[in-house]
């Protein structure tokens, strides 16, 4: 019975396997195609001959991009915003989520439950435009930071991993002599760091990505993100014809270039925090 329930799981981990492989691999034929184009020359481009692989293989749609003074620049100032969004989302956080996640905590679940109406109670764009210009945002990096610095969804994450440590740890860090704060920063921390990392990725993904917001409360270009960027890059993007006779490259392979770079920074983070994904959801655990 053993043998043929081995067998039967065998072939069923096999199935889904190969499955996800196949899945995995379409889902890389987009970015493998763009970076194809992004290496690819002229002539080949136009004539529809790139797709997987670079045809004429060529690197001056790099040079044509990091030559762009506000690309680049734009590029290193999303990632310092990002990190220091991704800092100040964290704390925020961890400073709402660790005391309600105490039992007694005096008006805990009406708390909680401020919290999860904002999930489902957006006032909406215009109501949130005019609450950002009030605040005298409009136009200044905080714009991008403080509107989300907290997503009551991810508070709710690291309170359910602060509520999975074992009571009994509270209290032996309590007989020691630790305060709340001290409690927090070497007992509860360390404990949830998986959960923290992947917090982390996410906010860290959520302000690379996002646009909206640079759309909505940025009109200086020098705080435009690299994403903005972009996107005017994609749309504005025209190469003389003067100058496609001198040199190998199309519009088409200098946006793709540009969207390569603007990948680079989420591909080099996303493996060294990986491996804290599935300890990051099981939440729930009760650790001892």
């Amino acid at each position: 019975m053993s043998a043929v329930k081995s067998k039967a799981e065998k072939r069923f981990q096999r199935f889904w396997a190969a499955f996800f492989i196949i899945l995995t691999c379409l889902c890389m034929v987009p970015i493998l195609r763009v970076v194809s184009m992004s290496f690819s020359g002229k002539n080949a481009i136009l004539a529809g001959k790139v797709f997987l692989w670079p045809v004429d293989f060529t690197t001056e749609a790099y040079q044509k991009a990091l030559s762009s003074g506000s690309f680049v620049r734009s590029f290193w100032y999303s990632i310092l915003l990002m990190l220091g969004t991704t800092a100040v989302n964290l704390v925020m956080t961890v400073l709402a989520a660790y005391p309600l996640s105490k039992k007694d905590l005096k008006g805990g679940a009406f708390i909680m439950t401020l919290f999860v109406l904002t999930m489902y109670l957006h006032p909406g764009t215009i109501p949130t435009y005019l609450n950002v210009r009030d605040f005298g945002l409009i136009n200044t990096v905080w714009a991008l930071i403080i509107p989300g610095a907290l997503s009551a969804y991810n508070m709710i994450i690291m309170c359910n991993a602060f509520k999975g440590i074992d009571d009994a740890i509270y209290e032996a860090a309590k007989i020691d002599g630790c305060s709340d704060v001290r409690t927090l920063l070497n007992v509860a921390l360390p404990l949830v760091g998986p959960t923290l990392a992947t917090l982390g990725l996410f906010y860290a993904v959520g302000r690379w990505n996002d646009i909206s917001d640079v759309l909505y409360y940025i009109n200086s270009s020098s705080l435009y993100t690299v994403q903005m960027v972009l996107k005017q890059f994609i749309e504005s993007i025209n190469i003389s014809a003067e100058e496609g006779l001198t040199t190998n490259l199309v519009a088409e392979n200098v946006k793709a270039a540009s969207i390569v770079i603007s990948m680079l920074p989420m591909l080099i983070v996303y493996p060294f925090v990986q491996r804290f994904f599935t300890k990051g959801i099981m939440v729930g655990a009760v650790k001892g």
